[in-house]
């Protein structure tokens, strides 16, 4: 017998749809082979790494987070970097959709 199907669960994150997403983010950060650096830190590894951590001009504000990335901080801060990290110099209005966001972090996390 089939376990019965939740008519409310969301569909598996689409990393291909994150993709497209993370053209938005890749005008100042790089992630996958030969990242590095640019007008933003490169996002490979990004999960599990304590906020301010890589080599990177962060904000103090950054440097001082204690905040280690994962889905849960990830996603409040596309949603609103400043409430989550107060004086950081990420420029983003926030994502609002969180479809967006899922499919943004499962693209990211091919690049872990």
């Amino acid at each position: 017998m089939l376990p019965a199907l939740n008519a409310n669960a969301a569909p598996a994150a689409d990393p291909k749809a994150g993709a497209a997403a993370f053209r938005v983010c890749a005008s100042c950060h790089q992630v996958g082979p030969g990242a590095r650096n640019a007008f933003g830190p490169h996002l490979n590894k990004l999960f599990g790494r304590r906020a301010g951590s890589t080599q990177y001009a962060y904000s103090a504000a950054m440097k001082k987070s204690p905040i280690v990335w994962n889905d849960k901080t990830l996603a409040a801060f596309l949603r609103d970097p400043d409430d989550v990290v107060p004086g950081t110099k990420m420029r983003l209005w926030g994502y609002s959709d969180e479809r967006k966001i899922a499919n943004l972090l499962a693209y990211l996390r091919q690049y872990q």
